[in-house]
């Protein structure tokens, strides 16, 4: 008998699979129980209608992880901070991915979450940095910071 599960069953298969049991184990356990339903046509359907959406929902978010890697290029994030007495363009503390963010917000109103951006070392110094911001799996994009005093 053809069942689709709509439960995980150990041993048995994950959520939404068709998979092939015996009458008597379909009828007196997974049945009543409530962890597979009978393969017929409108659950078929159903579960493709829903394996469609899923698809499509992951399709646009990864359009608009391209989209917002693109954007991200183009724009430069400025950050304003004081310096050491010394002269040799050092910074009092560091700049961190929360100020990156933070700035990146403040000037575009792009709201990216801090754990997203790759900063391998802090920013010590005064400059001009790219850094990779991963907005998706196998995504990723750039955008690009200038630490000034100004």
């Amino acid at each position: 008998m053809k069942v689709v599960l709509l439960q995980d069953v150990k041993g048995q298969g994950k959520k939404d699979q068709i998979i092939e049991v015996s009458d008597g184990y379909a009828r007196n356990f997974l049945l009543p129980k409530k962890l597979a339903a009978i393969a017929d046509a409108a659950v078929m359907n159903d579960i493709k209608n829903k394996e469609a959406a899923k698809q499509r929902k992951i399709e646009l978010e990864k359009q608009e992880a391209r989209d917002m890697a693109a954007k991200l290029q183009s724009i430069v994030v400025k950050l304003k901070v004081q310096a050491g007495a010394a002269g040799d363009g050092r910074i009092y503390g560091s700049v961190t991915t929360k100020d990156i963010a933070e700035a990146l917000k403040a000037q575009h109103g792009i709201e990216i979450d801090k754990r997203k951006i790759v900063l391998d070392d802090p920013i010590k110094n005064y400059g001009t940095y790219t850094l990779d911001v991963k907005l998706y799996p196998e995504i990723s994009g750039k955008i690009n910071i200038v630490v000034s005093d100004q």
